[in-house]
């Protein structure tokens, strides 16, 4: 069963027309990654009907803090001299959440009582980050941890300061960063693409990540907790991604037009956009947790897709969704692209997203009761009117 996943943006933008009449599903099969060697087990339960829109441009936020706090940026950490070795790998494993830290949470939550709703608010449940590209690094902080460089090449937004080395008490130390609004100090980050022609990286022109229901109804709904990580995707998907492909980059822009492009690459995996679209991706998340454990093994096992009735028993807690809607400032090529995931296939299928979550925690109390408990539309400050 598709399950629908809508988007709209402000009524500043109202002029702007979605995308034809038959809205067109990228089914993403959000399949945790687990690139330690371990197995790997079923994704998600039901599939997610991804309804296009254009990402917006996003402004740059320099710094973030939250109030009376200085905001700081991490010093890069030095990369070791090559050994010409194999990297080593990451052993995996559970992080138990704190569960004072949660019940803390959980009470302020539960305390917190809803603001009022300006007249003319959305009725799409969902609050939203807008963020920007921040650095480029071969380090992933959830599946190898403390190894720098073991990694393939990585596209961070969000937090400035993050390495290998990162933990959740970095995020909350370092908070300068390129999202807004600045209460974010999560870290997120997609396998680096590059123009298969010049081997050149192509960074992320917008980068939106909406934290919403997926469901027809938000009961039982959640703040996320400090430090959780997620990964939805599969880095080790390696299969051709032609015309009409399940999980495909499309072409987006405000009017209508052919999401698979007006002509593909010559390996048929990449969309040539006409004008004036450009490349986008979309990848979505689970929005159910086991309440027990802010990572597991595989990054995956302590989240699980739910659906309109709840949540899996093994998973009772309801989060929001997080969805990336990624932009790409380019057009298409003969040649394509290849992502650093699958720089031989040169397809789009082992597209992935990481995400470190540290926000403000009053702030994320405040917009999971206001705009997705309440079913409210919200945008990177909260009610959008």
């Amino acid at each position: 069963m598709l399950l629908p996943v809508s988007i709209t943006e402000p009524k500043r933008r109202r002029a702007a027309v979605l995308v034809s009449a038959a809205v067109v599903a990228i089914i993403v099969a959000a399949i945790a990654v687990h690139l330690n060697g371990s197995s790997s087990a079923a994704g998600p339960a039901a599939n997610v009907a991804q309804i296009v829109t254009p990402s917006p441009s996003v402004p740059v936020s320099v710094s973030g803090s939250v109030p009376s706090s200085v905001s700081v940026s991490k010093p890069p950490a030095s990369k070791p001299a090559a050994t010409g070795k194999a990297a080593p790998v990451a052993k995996g494993g559970w992080i138990p959440v704190d569960p004072a830290a949660w019940q803390k949470q959980v009470a302020a939550f539960q305390a917190r009582k809803v603001d009022p709703v300006p007249a003319g608010v959305g009725n799409l449940p969902e609050f939203r980050a807008d963020c920007t590209y921040s650095h480029r690094r071969a380090d992933d902080p959830i599946v190898f941890p403390g190894l720098p460089g073991a990694s393939h090449m990585h596209s961070f937004v969000g937090n400035k300061a993050v390495d290998a080395d990162t933990t959740a008490a970095d995020l909350t130390r370092y908070t300068a960063t390129t999202c807004k609004p600045v209460v974010d100090h999560s870290s997120y980050w997609v396998p680096a693409l590059y123009d298969a022609a010049t081997k050149k990286p192509v960074e992320t022109t917008g980068f939106r990540v909406y934290y919403r229901s997926i469901r027809n109804n938000s009961k039982g709904v959640m703040p996320i907790p400090t430090g959780l990580r997620m990964i939805a995707g599969d880095a080790k998907k390696k299969v051709p991604t032609p015309r009409g492909a399940q999980g495909q980059f499309y072409c987006a822009f405000y009017g209508p037009g052919d999401l698979d492009g007006v002509a593909r690459s010559t390996n048929g995996n990449w969309p040539i956009c006409g004008e004036p679209a450009t490349l986008h991706f979309m990848l979505q998340f689970p929005d159910c947790w086991d309440g027990k454990n802010l990572d597991s093994p595989n990054h995956k096992d302590h989240v699980a897709y739910g659906s309109d009735s709840g949540c899996p028993a093994g998973h009772p807690v309801r989060i929001p969704a997080l969805t990336f809607d990624i932009q790409y400032g380019v057009k298409g090529t003969q040649q394509g692209y290849y992502l650093s995931s699958d720089p031989v296939g040169r397809s789009a299928s082992s597209m992935h997203g990481d995400a470190f979550l540290v926000w403000d925690t009053d702030a994320m109390n405040k917009r999971t009761k206001d705009c997705v408990v309440q079913r409210r539309t919200c945008d990177n400050n909260g009610y959008l009117d």
